[in-house]
């Protein structure tokens, strides 16, 4: 079984960067996806970015797409989130989430891909 435990969340202002990271600990990534998704106050969980560990396919929400990077350390079973110009709007609780295989671009999008999840963290994004 694997645990995901993430950090990085906290108080940012808008315009400046969050960096998100996820640890995994019960066994590595290895041929896993890794996907973060988020949750505003009153909002359903949604998805943000993800990529196949060791592969290269990706998938970004419109929302963050080209303001935001997503990578894998393998040497220490860590995942990154980074989110820059940063908006009000992208306040919530993250979660890193695992998939036992790796998806297609599409199914790297889906929350019911994903059988393994962290606790979440929050990050505050203020004007």
């Amino acid at each position: 079984q694997v645990q995901l435990v993430e950090s990085g969340g906290g108080l940012v202002q808008a315009g400046y960067s969050l960096k998100l990271s996820c640890v995994a600990s019960g066994r590595t990534f290895d041929n896993f996806a890794v996907g973060w998704f988020r949750q505003a106050p009153g909002k359903e969980r949604e998805f943000v970015a993800a990529q196949n560990w060791g592969e290269n396919t990706l998938n970004f929400a419109d929302s963050v797409k080209g303001r935001s990077t997503i990578s894998i350390d393998s040497t220490k079973d860590t995942a990154v989130l980074q989110i820059y110009s940063l908006k009000p709007d992208d306040t919530a609780v993250y979660f890193c989430a695992a998939a036992r295989a790796w998806l297609t671009a599409s199914g790297l999008a889906r929350s019911s891909m994903y059988t393994e999840w962290g606790q979440g963290t929050q990050g505050t994004v203020s004007s």
